[in-house]
């Protein structure tokens, strides 16, 4: 079985600061300078798709955007906080944890790192059973509770799921960080389990606490954590598995990884997302929900989760409008709210013109009349919701139907993204569909419907966003899921 890898190795680098103070006293005649420090506004078409420029180490303080992969991010106060995997186009980084943070979603400023090396305690249990970590930390996961926040992460080795979930704590989001103990651990023996990395944590409305984590071998797994302590409930407990995927000819249909489970009060239901298949090319996102955190989870057709079968919706995968080169590997994904009801997505992505480099997209997440999330098309932009009329739908889009094509196997078979490619349609000012009577469109605001010939209806909703690939400020786009539970995604031309 394969283990999850990433495409860099780490190296712990240190940078030596060094300052100057000058000892002697100010002229007296020295006249004071009073010019205003303008801090330049900031542009985002300045965030590019990839990012050559500041790829070296020592370009890390503009790294914004860039050199994300497995976010996890949460608001505390102004602020929202993402941290994520130690990982660099075409350089070896520090091992800590990356930490950036922004107010807007739009314009994050790197703060630094987790910590300073490798967890002592994490690196000691792998060393104890005989492997030698990674020197890098993936994956992690945080968390506020009280006044506590929490820290998890994932370490790992080049044997097979020998691996460890660790916890530090902090009194503030930026740190110092204090390890306080091992949650979970997976080793290469005959016990069937999966691997211990890529945790997730819901607190239910009564203040339970489960984690959900796994990766490969025998898919998703959930445990009771310790409110107290944030460590297992039971020590030494592996958990129950929740979720699997299926297989083909004894071979798994690709990897299964990456949860992250969020509760939704006004629905009240649990929702676990996963992410599928190999993190550089065909990583798209599933999800399932349950009334409660042990589940079980169904998906799209009220299949549990639990079961051998690829589940659905897929609400992202690759994707390519017109035009642009496209992204892979948009899985990985965290969920988040903004304190108001308004729940996010974070994840990875990889330019297809060169798949090495990492970039973290923030998108909207709707809610279908039927209860399940789809996210925007486009990435978050913070573009005004102003009111959207029906004369303003007609016209021509790009329109991407979340198809999928199974490849059992891993990096090695996977090969190809497998990109969903947007297709132009015209919608018609008299209702028609490409000039098409029988296909047909209707519009209340913000349900958009398109009824095809074939029998297929896309329920969608419409907003506005910035379409990044053309760099225009605002257009409108749609998301949403058709009859049979395909996402479909649109944006107008």
């Amino acid at each position: 079985m394969i283990i999850k890898k990433y495409l860099y190795s780490s190296l712990i680098i240190i940078a030596l600061l060094s300052s100057c103070k000058k000892n002697s006293p100010t002229p007296a005649n020295n006249p004071t300078d009073t010019t205003t420090q303008v801090t330049p506004a900031f542009d985002i078409n300045t965030i590019t798709d990839t990012y050559g420029a500041i790829t070296p180490f020592t370009y890390y303080p503009k790294w914004s955007v860039y050199n994300v992969h497995d976010p996890s991010i949460k608001k505390f106060g102004d602020y929202y906080y993402c941290y994520s995997t130690d990982v660099g186009f075409g350089i070896t980084v520090r091992s800590g944890i990356q930490i950036r943070k922004s107010k807007d979603l739009v314009q994050w400023e790197f703060v630094g790192w987790v910590f300073s090396s490798l967890p002592a305690l994490g690196s000691q249990y792998i060393t104890s059973q005989g492997g030698t970590p990674f020197d890098a930390l993936w994956a992690p996961y945080i968390l506020k509770q009280g006044s506590e926040y929490r820290l998890y992460y994932s370490l790992s080795s080049a044997v097979a799921r020998l691996s460890v979930i660790g916890l530090a704590t902090a009194s503030s989001p930026e740190g110092p960080w204090t390890e306080r103990g091992i949650v979970e651990t997976s080793t290469d023996n005959n016990i069937v389990q999966t691997n211990s990395i890529d945790p997730t944590v819901v607190t239910t409305p009564s203040g339970d606490q489960w984690m959900y984590y796994g990766s490969a071998w025998d898919g998703i797994y959930t445990l009771k954590i310790d409110p107290s302590t944030g460590l297992a409930a039971t020590a030494g407990d592996k958990g129950v598995r929740v979720a699997n995927r299926g297989f083909t000819n004894g071979v798994y249909n690709g990897n299964i990884e990456g949860s992250e489970i969020i509760y939704n009060p006004t629905l009240n239901k649990y929702f676990l997302f996963i992410s599928y298949d190999w993190l550089q090319t065909k990583y798209n996102e599933r999800v399932g929900r349950a009334d409660n955190p042990q589940g079980p989870f169904y998906d799209y057709n009220g299949v549990d989760m639990n079961t051998n079968v690829d589940h659905g919706p897929m609400i992202i995968a690759p994707y390519q409008f017109i035009g642009h080169g496209g992204w892979q590997g948009t899985a990985g994904g965290c969920v988040f709210d903004d304190g108001n009801g308004q729940f996010y997505m974070g994840h990875n992505g990889r330019p297809g013109v060169d798949s090495y480099y990492m970039d973290l997209h923030i998108r909207k997440i709707s809610w279908t009349a039927d209860g399940w999330p789809v996210v925007s098309p486009e990435r978050y932009a913070n573009v005004a919701q102003t009111t959207v009329a029906t004369s303003d739908i007609a016209g021509t889009w790009e329109r991407i139907e979340m198809d999928y094509q199974i490849v059992p196997g891993y990096g090695n078979e996977q090969i190809s993204p497998d990109f969903q490619v947007a297709a132009q349609i015209t919608l018609g000012a008299d209702g028609s569909i490409n000039g098409n009577s029988a296909n047909k469109w209707t519009y209340t605001a913000p349900l958009l419907k398109l009824t095809w010939s074939t029998g297929t209806t896309d329920n969608v909703m419409v907003s506005r966003e910035r379409d990044w690939e053309n760099s225009v400020a605002t257009t409108l786009v749609f998301t949403g899921l058709n009859n049979v539970g395909t996402a479909v995604w649109g944006k107008k031309r």
